[in-house]
């Protein structure tokens, strides 16, 4: 890593930490509410905040065009947060972080369908790490005797997963014509109207100790948004791969202090084949790669 490389990384550092905070105040928050209802009045609250910023920084309204990537996108996110969110509250965060680091390794694959992009054998190889690291979190489960909930939790998970393999192909074309808090924005507004779509019966109106909870996962999921944007925009993907994977070790640390959530053996060796499998996968790539702005589910 050069010296110009250093500043973003920690940048990086900082945000992969913030989402991994922002993932368990809404585990928290879904616990108490249900996920729909920490979803919906999360979108609300980042609506808000992201609609000061945007209008406040005078940004320039998208073409028609770009509004229909963001609708497809903001489409495809919910779903990811809908299945992420009621997946980790069924199993410990840390698990449900895990099993979403196959994203990347699912996105090659979608991106050569989408974007005609070649897969190597690396790739290949990869894929086959990351599906035996899944495997291995999975049988961890029924050899310990966990619940059958629990184990629909990780199925959730892992869909969710799936699911935003294809939000970073939609990411990778939007990054090159939106700026990250336009994306930030809209995708909390065309969610928004989505979630609302169930409101008449499943809606809740939270309670007042709960409206903290709710504009601090909003607040903290644009935060990071912008933090990582930044870091990717001022240094190379394969620098800052590794940050990525720090969200394992937060989210045990959340997890424990929390809920007190315990690391079994099968689930540091599950992630220990999935991060292998990104990695190899990021190595064998081009020297350089074209950057890519991160945004929240």
């Amino acid at each position: 890593m050069n010296r110009l490389s250093v500043v973003p990384f920690l940048v990086a550092c900082l945000g992969v930490a913030s989402f991994t905070l922002m993932d368990a105040e809404m585990k928290d928050l879904s616990l108490a509410i249900g996920v729909y209802n920490a979803m919906l009045w999360r979108m609300h609250a980042g609506v808000l905040i992201g609609g000061a910023i945007f209008f406040g920084m005078r940004s320039r309204w998208p073409s028609l065009a770009v509004i229909k990537l963001h609708m497809l996108r903001s489409a495809v996110a919910t779903c990811v947060a809908l299945a992420f969110f009621w997946g980790i509250v069924r199993v410990p965060l840390a698990e449900g972080i895990a099993i979403t680091f196959v994203a990347p390794l699912i996105a090659l694959y979608l991106a050569a369908i989408w974007l005609g992009e070649e897969v190597g054998r690396s790739a290949v190889l990869a894929s086959v790490l990351g599906i035996a690291g899944v495997a291995v979190i999975v049988a961890g489960k029924f050899q310990l005797g966990y619940s059958r909930e629990a184990v629909v939790g990780l199925g959730s998970l892992f869909g969710s997963a799936v699911l935003y393999a294809g939000n970073l192909v939609l990411q990778r074309k939007l990054a090159q014509v939106a700026t990250p808090i336009e994306v930030g924005f809209f995708q909390n507004v065309f969610s928004l109207p989505l979630l609302a779509l169930a409101s008449p019966w499943l809606g809740v109106v939270p309670s007042v100790e709960e409206v903290p909870a709710i504009v601090r996962v909003a607040a903290i999921s644009l935060l990071s948004v912008v933090l990582l944007s930044w870091a990717y925009a001022r240094a190379e993907a394969q620098v800052l791969l590794p940050v990525e994977y720090t969200a394992f070790i937060w989210a045990a640390i959340l997890g424990w202090i929390w809920w007190g959530e315990s690391i079994t053996v099968w689930t540091l060796a599950g992630t220990v084949l999935i991060v292998t499998g990104c990695v190899l996968a990021n190595y064998r790539r081009r020297p350089r790669e074209e950057h890519v702005e991160a945004s929240s589910v």
